[in-house]
C-alpha cells in the first residue's frame, strides 16, 4: 500500500496525475478488514461534498452599508461579496471585537 498526501489548494502535479492514473488500474482485493459492500449499503452513501454544501449555503439578505465601506468592498475585485462574508465571520467569532463596536 502507498499513501500519499495532496495539498488539494493546489492543482495535482503530472506525478500525482500519473499515480491516480496507475491506480485506477490496479484490482480491487477486498478482505476481512474491507468487505464488499452490499447495494443497500452503497445506497447510504453520500458525497461529503453534497453534506458541506448544505451546511456552507449562503442566505441572502439586505444590509446597509456606508458609501465608503462600498467603495473599498467592490475595489476588492471580482467575489468580494464572499471576501465581505468571511471578514463578518471572522469577526463575529471575535468577542472582544464585537465589544469594540457595541
Amino acid at each position: 500500500m502507498v499513501t500519499v498526501e495532496i495539498d488539494v489548494k493546489k492543482p495535482p502535479t503530472p506525478e500525482q496525475i500519473a499515480m491516480i492514473e496507475k491506480a485506477k488500474q490496479m484490482p480491487i482485493t477486498y478482505d476481512e478488514d474491507c468487505p464488499e459492500l452490499t447495494e443497500e449499503q452503497l445506497k447510504q452513501f453520500r458525497r461529503v461534498s453534497e453534506i458541506r454544501r448544505e451546511e456552507r449555503r449562503k442566505q441572502t439578505v439586505t444590509l446597509r452599508i456606508s458609501p465608503q465601506a462600498l467603495e473599498k468592498a467592490r475595489s476588492l475585485g471580482k467575489g468580494y461579496t464572499s471576501v465581505l462574508s468571511r471578514i463578518l465571520e471572522s469577526v463575529l467569532n471575535d468577542n472582544d471585537l464585537i465589544e469594540h463596536f457595541l
